[in-house]
């Protein structure tokens, strides 16, 4: 799991299940159902500005299946049956904008 903007206490309920090697960044290997379960806490721990991007191995041509919550620059998009990443650049420029505006 990738985390952008959530509570510490999602953080450290995750860190229960999960090792954290960078901030945010949650790797592991639960069951499906642990892993169900701990996607459905993060959503309910999230605000409205927080992100969350699952990713776990599958047995698909790619090899992994994923899931997001929040509005992101990156998003993955289904093709046909494969993930590919959607640059959205309206979110790009207005994130670069805001972040100019504040180093005035």
């Amino acid at each position: 799991m990738i985390l952008e903007k959530v509570p510490t206490s999602l953080r450290g309920a995750l860190s229960r299940w999960l090792l954290e090697p960078k901030t945010g960044v949650f790797l592991g290997n639960p069951s499906a159902r642990v892993r169900d379960e701990l996607w459905d806490k993060a959503i309910k721990k999230t605000k409205a500005s927080g992100v969350i991007l699952q990713i776990w191995t599958d047995q698909n041509p790619q090899g992994f299946s994923s899931r997001q919550y929040g509005e992101r620059e990156r998003m993955f998009i289904d093709f046909e049956g494969l993930s590919l990443v959607k640059i959205d650049k309206n979110i790009s420029t207005t994130k670069k904008q805001n972040s100019d505006t504040t180093n005035i």
